[in-house]
């Protein structure tokens, strides 16, 4: 008892948030994303066909990132003194299915802005890009290589059991270049590769949007183009909205542990003990890991936004439900 009693004395404020915040994340994210994808994928949203699949499978991916990692990793972690994953065979696949969850999530929201770039920038590449077809295969094939760029990480763990606790840890006789490549490829394809091109793409949009503001329609031209050129703004502004919104949100919410983990993964910061609270840099390690992971809760609320038949398939939606419950009761 006198154990249990100075442990929680000594508990750090950090340990407590993440306590809360996790399980209070998957109770908020899950049911959104599911709705978002039943909205999308039963209602009639005003999206391209193209742009449901790619939607739907941001939906499934942060989906399965609240599962594997918010749920089945950190929530346990926090909750249990010894997680089932801490012993094989979870440990050596634990990290396969949350780097591969993770690494999902980001890569759709990746293809999804080149998707709508292209959408938005050419009419020839359109045609064939921005298609149900082309979509699903893209969608399928980054589900698919995400998990594969993780099995490497089957070989990187080991269960240990170390002052009476056992614990998942990198194999201590794993050699040492093996497990800085897993890390650097890790930083290279979930933060900077994603980040250089949903940043450039979104600069060229931005750059296009503010050009054609510039360009006046001519008073003499045929009163055929002044009826179809408000359209196709207010097609491409509602395409853009959306691109910018879900991708800037990503990157926004995900800076922050992408620099703390190439601080901590490129210093001798790196041998740190990340339970530390005491070490600044594990504080914000941490507050970045809860935003990064943030967003993947988010979606459905920035549909809501700025979405207009989003938010009114949304409201349909829960007036149907509440209808239901007070039949029932």
């Amino acid at each position: 008892m006198w154990r249990e009693r100075m442990s929680l004395q000594k508990k750090h404020w950090m340990v407590t948030l993440q306590e809360v915040f996790y399980p209070a994340l998957a109770a908020v994210g899950i049911p959104s994303n599911i709705l978002t994808f039943l909205i999308i994928w039963r209602r009639n949203c005003m999206l391209s066909r193209s742009s449901t699949f790619y939607l739907m499978a941001i939906s499934v991916a942060d989906t399965l990132v609240l599962v594997f990692i918010v749920v089945l990793e950190l929530s346990v972690k926090y909750h249990q003194q010894e997680p089932f994953w801490s012993y094989e065979p979870w440990c050596s696949l634990r990290d396969i299915f949350s780097y591969g969850a993770y690494n999902a999530s980001t890569w759709q929201v990746v293809v999804f802005t080149v998707e709508r770039f292209v959408a938005i920038h050419t009419w020839k590449m359109k045609a064939k890009i921005c298609t149900r077809r082309c979509a699903a295969w893209t969608t399928t094939s980054v589900f698919l290589f995400s998990h594969l760029f993780a099995i490497p990480y089957y070989w990187s763990n080991a269960s240990v059991h170390e002052n009476n606790q056992t614990r998942c840890i990198y194999k201590p006789e794993a050699p040492t270049q093996f497990i800085h490549t897993l890390v650097g490829l890790q930083t290279l394809q979930a933060y900077i590769f994603p980040f250089l091109i949903i940043l450039t793409l979104n600069g060229l949009t931005l750059r296009l949007i503010s050009l054609s503001n510039r360009v006046h329609v001519a008073a003499d031209l045929t009163s055929r183009v002044n009826k179809v050129t408000p359209l196709l703004r207010s097609w491409k502004r509602k395409s853009v909205v959306l691109l910018v919104t879900v991708s800037m949100t990503f990157v926004l919410l995900s800076v922050t542990r992408a620099i703390t983990q190439i601080i901590l993964r490129t210093t001798h910061m790196y041998s740190l003990d990340r339970n530390d609270y005491n070490l600044r840099i594990n504080i914000a390690a941490d507050t970045g890991t809860m935003l990064s992971l943030s967003n993947a809760a988010a979606n459905m609320y920035l549909y809501v936004c700025t979405q207009t038949k989003f938010r009114q398939e949304f409201f349909a939606c829960a007036r149907q439900v509440s209808f239901y419950c007070k039949k029932k009761l």
